[in-house]
């Protein structure tokens, strides 16, 4: 088992505790809920790169990919691909969110659900958005366990404690400061990751085995022999799908100061993670020929790249760039826990109690933060692999909701009912093909989506006569 240096857990804390105190001192620009779950829609190009791109390159984005990497190659590629692709098609079309927005004062995708298609529609997606969310959250949970049960190996830490000390570090920011404490640490988490993780690593590993040259000599050919079968293909589709209705990227879009800054932020974002694909492929690569053990020794490939950086960084520098993978989990956490938070007390708490003012929402958000968190821990002790607990959260929200959403921000003839049908009916589709095994080993997503996608044209045309939907005009 590797150790890691006293040097390198002492710079690990130092960074957590300054990470806490800048999500907590951000408390003080929180007057109302629009600061809250938008940050005043405050936010400009450079802040929004920096926060996209590390909300992207999570736990389960980073340690499950490059697991999954470590252990069958392609796959990893072939599946990040198309949330790259997906990804900048959404940056095309976040100026349209940040108008509609800033027009309409909606902050959330339920509530253009509820503008568009009225109450029913805005809380079935509401439930969808709360329920992906938190597993996702779960998945930076896995993650997060993960390198701290490494680290305090010499001291029995176990993944359990690991997991609940992960879940106290993201209700403390989340519940403090909203979006704009998620934000800024999304800054700083941001230069933490590509300084320390996607440079020196990758350089590190490099060194370690003499060159690029020998490095290419010795990897397995199968492991970059690209492939496709029927999980990889529900995958694909799952990213893919998933990026149109991603609450936390709309919520990002929302919160931009400028159509113009949405779009560029976005699109610099995900420019960033395009080239972090490669690397962390490089990384996963490199740890096979340095670590070839890393499932053995510690129980999961989700460990391979703090294991690496353990292997081969001096100490000190070891600790910056396990802080850096810290980082990683730590905004893609927040920003998820935000938004599930979001959506259980503004878009359905509201819904049933419209009399709440704004500082009982306020409050409200704060322990649903924790309330919602210690339901992604639940999820996270149950299933400890950050890549499956994000697909499990991931297939049916994708299925049930990406193309909905898209509907009711384009598609004027999109109704009450074909939403509805479109919604309920991915959801059934792709829960039943998993409970039929996945036949054929095709990914649910693919027939949930298909049978959302057709459900949702033909009630809707058959319906925008009798009942059409207003369009949101910008």
């Amino acid at each position: 088992m590797l150790q890691v240096a006293a040097l390198d857990l002492i710079v690990i804390v130092v960074y957590l505790l300054f990470m806490l105190g800048v999500g907590v001192w951000f408390v003080r620009r929180v007057k109302n809920t629009d600061d809250y779950y938008v940050a005043g829609r405050t936010l400009g190009p450079m802040v929004l790169t920096a926060t996209v791109c590390a909300t992207i390159i999570g736990g389960s984005a980073m340690m499950g990919r490059a697991g999954v990497a470590y252990t069958t190659g392609f796959k990893a590629i072939a599946t990040a691909i198309p949330y790259m692709l997906g990804m900048f098609i959404f940056s095309g079309y976040a100026g349209r969110i940040q108008r509609v927005g800033e027009v309409h004062g909606i902050e959330s995708i339920p509530a253009l659900f509820a503008y568009r298609f009225g109450t029913a529609p805005k809380c079935v997606l509401s439930a969808m958005v709360a329920f992906a969310m938190v597993g996702t959250v779960a998945a930076q949970v896995t993650a997060t366990a993960t390198i701290i049960k490494l680290l305090g190996s010499q001291i029995g830490i176990s993944y359990e404690v690991g997991a609940f000390i992960a879940t106290m570090i993201f209700i403390i920011y989340t519940a403090a400061s909203g979006l704009f404490g998620v934000v800024y640490t999304d800054v700083v988490q941001f230069f933490m990751l590509v300084i320390f993780v996607y440079l020196m690593i990758p350089t590190a590993s490099m060194i370690e085995l003499g060159g690029l040259r020998n490095f290419a000599a010795n990897v397995d050919p199968k492991f970059i022999t690209p492939y496709i079968n029927g999980q990889i293909l529900g995958d694909i589709v799952t990213y893919l799908v998933f990026t149109m209705a991603g609450a936390e990227m709309w919520q990002r879009a929302f919160a931009a100061k400028t159509p113009k800054a949405a779009k560029r932020g976005m699109f610099w974002g995900t420019a960033v993670y395009a080239v972090t694909i490669g690397l962390l492929f490089l990384m996963a690569l490199a740890a096979q020929q340095i670590l070839p053990g890393v499932v053995e020794e510690y129980g999961t490939a989700d460990a391979v790249i703090p294991a690496l950086a353990i292997r081969i960084l001096p100490a000190g520098v070891t600790g910056l760039a396990l802080s850096g993978i810290l980082s990683v989990m730590m905004s893609t956490a927040d920003s998820y826990l935000l938004v599930s938070v979001q959506t259980v007390v503004d878009d359905l708490g509201k819904t049933a109690f419209p009399k709440m003012t704004q500082k009982q929402e306020i409050l409200f958000s704060r322990i649903a933060s924790a309330v919602l968190a210690l339901g992604a821990l639940l999820i996270a002790l149950y299933i400890k692999s950050a890549y499956d607990v994000l697909m499990f959260a991931w297939a049916f929200y994708a299925a049930a909701a990406g193309l909905p959403a898209l509907a009711a921000l384009y598609w004027k003839k999109a109704t009450s009912a074909g939403v509805m049908a479109g919604m309920i009916g991915g959801f059934a589709v792709t829960v039943g093909w998993k409970l039929m095994g996945q036949p054929f080993g095709l990914g649910a997503t693919v027939p949930g989506a298909a049978a959302c996608g057709l459900l949702l044209v033909v009630v809707s045309l058959a319906t925008c006569k009798k009942s059409p939907s207003r369009m949101v005009d910008v």
